[in-house]
């Protein structure tokens, strides 16, 4: 995998379709996460269809934005740990979320992933949400190698 290569982009077709971070579903949000050193950093400009309250982001995109990182860094380290370019696709196990401070609309936000546990089958990822420098959010993902049963 490349430096400017995107851990989603690396999804196999049959598992590249969702709303968040499918590069196959054109009317998702797209999500794309990279290395960033030992961290993973991915970037989104909320369109103004994610209005909360007039100015504001709605925390469903925020949640959307952490959980599709997490679940994004999560293929990237297991990768990475077996050698291998393919990434396996995972699944949230569990999505936790707390808002910080409310997010103002038309400004990039950049989340931070820091890896905080690896199994054979599990990633724990802290994710850190700033929109200007502000943290406005911060969650943890736990992401699970998918089942194979779940692949059509």
């Amino acid at each position: 995998m490349t430096a400017d290569e995107a851990f989603q982009d690396r999804y196999p077709d049959d598992v590249a379709h969702c709303y968040g971070c499918g590069r196959l579903n054109s009317e998702g949000l797209r999500v794309r996460s990279f290395w960033n050193g030992e961290q993973t950093i991915a970037r989104l400009t909320p369109d103004r269809k994610y209005t909360a309250i007039p100015g504001y982001v709605y925390g469903g995109l925020i949640a959307s934005f952490i959980d599709c990182h997490g679940t994004g860094t999560g293929a990237a380290v297991l990768a990475r740990r077996d050698g291998t370019d393919e990434l396996p696709r995972c699944v949230t196990a569990s999505l936790h979320v707390d808002y910080r401070k409310p997010t103002p609309m038309g400004v990039e936000l950049l989340a931070h992933g820091t890896v905080v546990e690896v199994t054979d089958r599990k990633v724990v990822t802290d994710i850190t949400v700033k929109a200007d420098d502000v943290t406005v959010a911060t969650g943890q993902v736990v992401a699970v190698r998918m089942p194979e049963n779940l692949v059509r």
